[in-house]
């Protein structure tokens, strides 16, 4: 096993020591794209002993992998297609996410199917489906079954009762995207693994025909240097394609991209359940509790532009308030309440028919100078998704790596794992007299951080002008952007607001506050 100079796991290193650390070692994998493979590749990998490398253009999970359904779920509607063994594994994974590796961030939910007269599924059928899906659970989040249209309407006042026969009940999660994110790249540098993001791959280094590392452009400060690799991994999601192309300029295309747009709206009244609304045989729509508002979604079509220009557009919200309303009361899909809107991009496997029959399913190739390639993931899966590529990277002929690495543990907790009701509830009671915090805060820390809201809990102690709300009207308190910075390796405003904190779902990332944290950022980065 290789022992590697480390920059310690409570410090986000300043990036000119990142650059020299990456520039001067060579690496056993250097993973370019740091969305869910590269991050759950990095994690795997840098548990095994290997010496790794990872590196993004953006923002860790900037893109698509920030711009999920927020689920972590078995994947209900998979059973129709009688894909029960994958149900099964899904299920599998949810729960060791839910229970051992970040019960602080994926938490138990809910979910509603109504049945209104002449939908398209009978109740006696979603009754059966909603069983065998729970059964797959071994029942671990109750029976599914089905309930009646007046206790529905209770949990979630929005739903329209008329026409509604009954309701499909059944449990599945949910988490923040972004914050998983960030908690497995800071896993990842726990075991090792050097990252920067904000750095763009501008071409491969070759020796003797094989793909042996990258050029690499600082894009916050200009600095160009290179990393040296026993094996690159292409984990560049809707990308793919443009990295592959540096390898092999006549690499054929390997990939179709489909968008998934959602919305964002302020909610009006409780909502203590999920809503996943027929939309025809085979289509859901999701109405989901998240972040105190209700997220709505998502879309499939396929999309043939530039990924860094994908974003939901009118008719994408369009289309997405008009099919929440096949279950959804109208004044609570005003459009005066949407805070927010996104779309990212499923990287799907290429070759023709729908976008929304094409399989999703991980696929890893190799390119003519020895890069492996690999598209395809989901958040409920991406832990088994990091085993199943390491497990391909050992078995490349020519580069070793299967002696220096070590069998990884099954189980590995995210940083922060604990109860976040008893980390809430320790917030709260362990202060100064006078220096209680608000309850709402306590809360958010400790479902956004786990046991970590200690440290931010100590930062506000030393500097209360931290213990501030970013917005009067969100939970978010200045303590997370110091946090963000110093630890979590956010370099822009968007870094902060969009995926550090949850200001931008909430619509209260507002030019005033843009500019504070700018200027916070100005004085708080170490300098290039």
């Amino acid at each position: 096993m290789h022992t590697m100079p480390t920059l310690g796991a409570n410090r986000t290193a300043d990036r000119a020591q990142t650059r020299e650390l990456l520039s001067s070692a060579t690496y056993d994998l250097l993973i370019i794209g740091g969305g869910i493979l590269g991050t759950a590749v990095a994690w795997t990998a840098a548990q095994s002993g290997l010496r790794v490398a990872m590196v993004d253009a953006g923002d860790f999970a900037g893109a698509t992998s920030s711009a999920s359904s927020k689920l972590v779920h078995g994947g209900l509607r998979y059973l129709q297609t009688g894909a029960v063994k994958l149900v099964a594994e899904n299920h599998k994974e949810r729960r060791a996410l839910s229970t051992d590796v970040a019960p602080h961030l994926v938490n138990p939910l809910t979910f509603f199917v109504p049945v209104y007269k002449g939908g398209p599924h009978s109740a006696p059928k979603l009754g059966a489906g909603v069983f065998l899906y729970s059964a797959l659970s071994a029942f671990r989040d109750g029976m599914g079954h089905v309930a009646t249209a007046a206790r529905a309407g209770q949990a979630v006042p929005a739903l329209k009762t008329e026409g509604l026969r009954s309701v499909a009940v059944y449990g599945d999660h949910q988490m923040n995207d972004s914050r998983v994110a960030v908690m497995t790249v800071r896993a990842a540098v726990d075991s090792g693994a050097v990252v920067l993001n904000h750095a763009e791959v501008k071409g491969l280094r070759f020796t003797g025909g094989r793909v042996t590392g990258a050029e690499v452009r600082d894009r916050l400060t200009g600095e160009e240097f290179g990393v040296d690799a026993r094996l690159v991994l292409n984990a560049t999601g809707p990308w793919v394609d443009h990295l592959r192309a540096m390898e092999d300029a006549n690499a054929a295309p390997s990939i179709r991209l489909s968008k998934g747009a959602h919305v964002v709206l302020r909610r009006k009244a409780p909502w203590n359940a999920a809503l996943t609304i027929p939309i025809d045989k085979y289509r859901v729509s999701f109405a989901i509790p998240w972040e105190d508002h209700v997220l709505l979604g998502t879309t499939d079509e396929e999309y043939t532009g530039d990924p860094a220009d994908v974003r939901a557009t009118q008719a994408d919200v369009d289309q997405i308030l008009g099919e929440a309303a096949h279950a959804i009361r109208d004044e609570h899909l005003d459009r005066d309440l949407i805070t927010y809107s996104f779309a990212g991009l499923r990287v799907l496997p290429g070759g023709p028919g729908q976008t929304a029959a094409a399989k999703r399913e991980t696929v890893v190739t190799e390119g003519r100078g020895g890069m492996l390639s690999v598209a395809g993931g989901k958040w409920t899966t991406y832990r088994h998704i990091g085993r199943v590529v390491l497990d391909k990277l050992a078995h490349v002929p020519g580069t070793g790596l299967a002696e220096d690495m070590s069998t990884i543990p099954r189980t590995v907790p995210l940083p922060g794992v604990a109860s976040p009701n008893a980390v809430a509830h320790r917030l709260l009671v362990d202060r100064e007299p006078g220096a209680r915090m608000d309850p709402l805060v306590a809360r958010h820390l400790a479902t956004h951080y786990g046991t970590l809201s200690f440290d931010l809990a100590r930062m506000i102690d030393d500097d209360p002008s931290l213990g501030r709300r970013i917005h009067p009207d969100g939970p978010d308190v200045w303590a997370q952007v110091a946090y963000a910075v110093d630890h979590e390796w956010a370099a822009t405003a968007d870094d902060v607001l969009r995926r550090r904190t949850t200001s931008t779902v909430r619509g209260l990332d507002t030019p005033e506050v843009r500019a504070e944290i700018d200027a916070f950022l100005a004085t708080r980065l170490p300098q290039a």
